[in-house]
């Protein structure tokens, strides 16, 4: 069973990699950014929705004369972050970003918020960008819509198998489909920029709705809402579409998995994303505005601008495929990056130190598999729906961009490095923007769903909190200083039998060489039975007294901890070893004909002080496989004998 299963995970996940291959397992620059930047880029598909969306809900077509000064905002925004994270990038090599600035240069509460926001928008980035994307395969093909779940499911389950095959195998996975979406938002955003300048699209398009091409610009520009109540819907739109920002800490957090020099190769892949963004989603967002498209719950801005620029030929589909492909693998960039955190958090000692653990792909496994989970719990809860799942969306991610900025600038005033003034100036401006923008987020989607990260936040604190005071609290209950002297205690073995076998016998021998007092323990369920054991047992007299404990409800576990503990008693201090003799079938399907006595056995007295339980194996059929080899390496020796002496005999014969 084991060499099947080992087979069968070699297939699927790849052969183990030694620790030394760890360096080799780096991305350059061109796969770091399709590993580490597809969840920005790939932004592009739901941010200019998520704005039309909220202004269009209330104001109509006037919506989209608001949409591309929105996205400008937002632009200016990300370039801004961009600058304050490529300090980051060159300050802290080790990465780590939000959390380690915050909690090094503000203390470890303000790191704890900035790590529990992170993990949040990680999770959240995984459920978004699957729903995102099977959104774009459903806009082009309405009848899977039914099948969203299933096909968001399916899409977490692969992704999260393509990373436990390890970072460099993934990121050779991830670098086609997207450098092929960023090829066709080129030709879509080229295209589209043509036939607009040409006027040809724009009439066919308003002949479609069935609005005079005169009154279009002029309809759009009319919004039946004034004073604060735009104002107010403006920055709801403009929380919304902050979405667009989402994965830029990405890098920052991941500069220990680019090749050397690692910080340099960190600081131009993130150049390359902030520009990438930052022309496709206004590229988009123009579009959108000229072209008067608005999104609709079953097509998004997108599939609208590519039916448009494209028709319905095989460039539409090729727009919808690689859309799909990239907001599936933008996911990649939480599977990248949350592992990683939560390694950190680990050895902190905030998070459960398996979380720290490289599996044999030399990755995060167990934090892909713990990512995958809670994704796929929540992919089920919102039915797959994006628009239910981004407000919920950003909420941390500004957080922590605030936290990391207000980190910087005391790193800054401490460190007083070349430039710290201008510096510090910077990421000072970039924590005021993004604070004042996680005020926006909070209060504008507090009601619609924003609410829940509110809550949840501080609910990971506690737990972070609480797993932190646990590992406090072990360290501190089993450190020994080495200078007390090791008292040595009687030291009993006990015996569970139910009857004379190789198996009893096995276990037997081990215990008479660790302890002079060996006690067998025989547990009587049937009076008849035990007649004929203890008879066998004084036939066969090997020096080891049999005590009969009774049992008359046929219980196994409860006579037997209640004679360890009546032994415990008598004798303050001492220690019980109990050898648990346990058969091991063949095949693994023999397993499930046996009782599980064995394994009952360790679990009852697993919490019980001074009380060791040791398991003697006896594989069935590993007797006789012994003998057989001993007579065929006896067989051998015979062979070699008779052919020594032939050889002997000959050269008797030369000689004579």
């Amino acid at each position: 069973m084991s060499s099947t299963y080992s087979r069968l995970k070699h297939v699927v996940f790849g052969r183990p990699l030694p620790s030394e291959r760890l360096e080799h397992e780096r991305l350059n620059k061109k796969t770091a950014l399709a590993v580490l930047s597809s969840d920005a880029i790939s932004s592009v598909a739901y941010a200019t929705d998520q704005i039309l969306f909220v202004l269009g809900g209330a104001i109509g077509m006037a919506a989209v004369s608001y949409v591309l000064p929105i996205s400008a905002v937002i632009v200016g925004l990300l370039v801004l972050v961009g600058l304050s994270y490529r300090q980051t990038v060159f300050a802290y090599p080790n990465g780590g970003g939000s959390y380690t600035v915050a909690k090094e240069n503000l203390g470890e509460m303000p790191g704890l918020i900035a790590g529990a926001a992170l993990l949040t928008d990680y999770i959240l980035t995984v459920a978004v960008s699957i729903s995102g994307g099977v959104a774009a395969i459903t806009s082009a093909y309405p009848g899977l819509a039914p099948h969203t779940v299933g096909i968001c499911s399916l899409s977490i389950i692969l992704l999260a198998t393509v990373n436990l095959r390890g970072v460099r195998e993934s990121g050779a996975a991830f670098s086609v489909p997207t450098y092929a979406f960023i090829v066709m938002m080129l030709v879509l955003l080229g295209v589209g920029a043509y036939r607009y300048s040409s006027g040809h699209e724009l009439v066919q398009l308003t002949a479609a709705l069935k609005v005079d091409p005169s009154l279009a610009h002029k309809h759009a520009g009319m919004s039946p809402i004034t004073g604060f109540a735009l104002v107010y819907l403006l920055l709801r739109g403009f929380a919304e579409g902050c979405a667009a920002m989402t994965g830029t800490e990405a890098i920052s957090n991941g500069v220990m998995a680019f090749k050397a020099p690692a910080q340099k190769n960190a600081a131009t892949t993130l150049g390359w994303m902030v520009a990438i963004l930052a022309a496709f989603f206004l590229g988009v967002s123009f579009l959108a505005q000229h072209y008067q498209v608005m999104p609709t719950t079953s097509e998004t801005v997108l599939s609208i601008l590519g039916h448009h620029v494209f028709g319905g030929g095989p460039l539409y589909y090729a727009l919808q495929y690689t859309t799909f492909a990239v907001l599936v693998l933008a996911a990649n960039t939480a599977f990248a990056d949350f592992p990683r955190l939560a390694g950190i958090l680990a050895n902190d000692r905030f998070m459960p130190r398996q979380l720290a653990a490289r599996g044999d792909r030399l990755a995060f496994s167990n934090g892909i598999i713990a990512l995958a989970a809670v994704a796929l719990l929540l992919v089920w809860m919102f039915k797959g729906d994006t628009n239910a799942l981004v407000p919920l969306y950003a909420i941390g991610v500004f957080v922590c961009f605030t936290l990391s900025q207000a980190g910087m600038v005391v790193h800054w005033q401490t460190t007083r490095d070349a430039g710290w003034v201008w510096k510090a100036w910077l990421n000072g401006i970039g924590a005021i923007a993004t604070g004042l923008v996680s005020v926006i987020q909070l209060v504008t989607k507090f009601t619609t769903g924003g609410w829940i990260i509110a809550a949840i936040i501080p609910l990971i604190i506690i737990v972070l909190r609480k797993i932190h005071k646990h590992y406090t609290e072990f360290a501190e209950e089993i450190k020994f200083s080495g200078q007390s002297p090791i008292n040595p205690l009687h030291h009993t073995v006990i015996v569970p039998v139910n009857g004379i076998t190789k198996a009893t016998s096995g276990a037997l021998v081990y215990a008479t060489t660790i302890s002079d007092e060996v006690i067998a323990v025989y547990i009587e369920v049937d009076k008849r039975d035990t007649q004929r054991m203890m008879e066998e047992w004084d036939a066969w007299d090997i020096g080891v007294p049999l005590e009969v404990v009774p049992s008359p409800y046929r219980s196994i576990l409860k006579p037997l901890v209640e004679f360890v503990e009546n032994l415990r008693m008598v004798t303050p201090g001492e220690l019980v070893t109990i050898v648990v003799p346990e058969i091991v079938p063949k095949k693994w399907w023999e397993h499930l004909l046996h009782n599980k006595t064995a394994l009952y056995i360790r679990t009852a007295f697993l919490f019980k002080p001074n009380v060791v339980v040791t398991a003697i194996p006896y594989l069935v059929g590993h007797a006789y496989r012994l003998r057989e080899w001993m007579e065929h390496d006896q067989y051998i020796e015979e062979d070699i004998d008779a052919e020594a002496a032939e050889r002997k005999g000959g050269d008797s014969s030369s000689a004579a």
